[in-house]
């Protein structure tokens, strides 16, 4: 295939070689978004019903839940529709559809993370001001800039990755379209642009990732004086899931995206795809669970409220 125009189609990365294999990735991959779908879902309903939960912390924790099944449902159903039908095939717009929403939900929670980090900051090391700085407003208008900046992060990439002559075939070495997999068809003159535009985005995450440092460093050090244990133990309790979340999407995205492709193979690029885009949104719910109590009984009352009903 000489140019991009010629192409009507990408061929994934079959998830396995035999039908037997293929079926279980289908299972797994169904069990895996059943429980990612589920726990977010009650994630939302619990803070979007239980009024007491209606704080910063909590709103922005609606917010990561929301990019969290956006994530899922963006790549695991055509990697299960492709496992249970025994094909490869992705449209061409198909294609750059799911590498758009991709980009957007996987931008939009790296801003939601970095808003966090600024919350749980404010929130320990300057409370007296807390309901000032993070007011309702602020609060909407920072999580309106968060999917904003995803939006436009998404549609720059989207844009510029499909206006680009792909001159290498149309297999791609992914079980979604994504960005390094795209930039491997390209010919070899066309790709500086989303070179430049991808060192543009690195620079803006890696200060996120230093706001974030650096907020951390400051909670740490006004907790560690904190004089009662209890009083510690309840600050970090708040902190923990948040850092957990930021510490597993930070290394998980690093790890796939800056491994050596010295160490590249098929079963190992399927590990590691899946590793930073399923793994993450799965887990994050129950990291939050797990850690806030809260939370954990705003959606055990949810949930007993259900099985009443019926």
């Amino acid at each position: 295939m000489s140019n991009s125009s010629s192409i009507s189609h990408f061929l994934l990365l079959p998830l396995a070689d035999t039908r037997q294999l293929q079926l279980l990735h289908f299972c797994l991959f169904l069990g895996i978004s059943l429980a990612a779908l589920l726990a977010n879902g009650l994630i939302i309903s619990a803070i979007a019903c239980g009024h007491h939960l209606h704080t910063p912390m909590f709103f922005f924790l609606l917010n990561l839940a929301l990019t969290d099944l956006g994530c899922i449902c963006t790549t695991v159903p055509k990697a299960m529709h492709n496992s249970l039908w025994d094909t490869r095939n992705i449209s061409y717009t198909g294609c750059a559809a799911q590498l758009f929403m991709f980009i957007f939900f996987i931008s939009s929670e790296y801003s939601l993370l970095t808003i966090m980090s600024y919350d749980r900051y404010v929130s320990i090391c300057k409370p007296l001001h807390y309901g000032t700085l993070l007011g309702s407003r602020a609060c909407a208008h920072m999580a309106a800039a968060a999917w904003a900046s995803g939006f436009l992060h998404a549609l720059l990439h989207t844009v510029n990755i499909f206006s680009m002559p792909l001159c290498h075939g149309n297999i791609l070495e992914g079980f979604f379209c994504d960005v390094p997999q795209i930039l491997k068809l390209s010919c070899s003159h066309s790709y500086f642009r989303e070179l430049g535009l991808i060192a543009v985005s690195t620079c803006l995450a890696s200060g996120c990732f230093v706001f974030i440092v650096f907020s951390y460093v400051q909670i740490f050090r006004v907790v560690l004086r904190i004089p009662s244990e209890k009083g510690r133990h309840k600050a970090f309790s708040t902190c923990l899931p948040h850092l957990s979340v930021v510490s597993l999407f930070v290394s998980t995205g690093l790890f796939s995206y800056l491994k050596p492709p010295s160490i590249s193979s098929p079963s190992l690029n399927f590990s590691v795809t899946v590793l930073y885009s399923v793994v993450p949104p799965a887990l994050n719910p129950f990291i939050y669970n797990l850690r806030n109590q809260e939370l954990k009984n705003a959606m055990g009352k949810l949930m007993t409220l259900y099985f009443q009903s019926i």
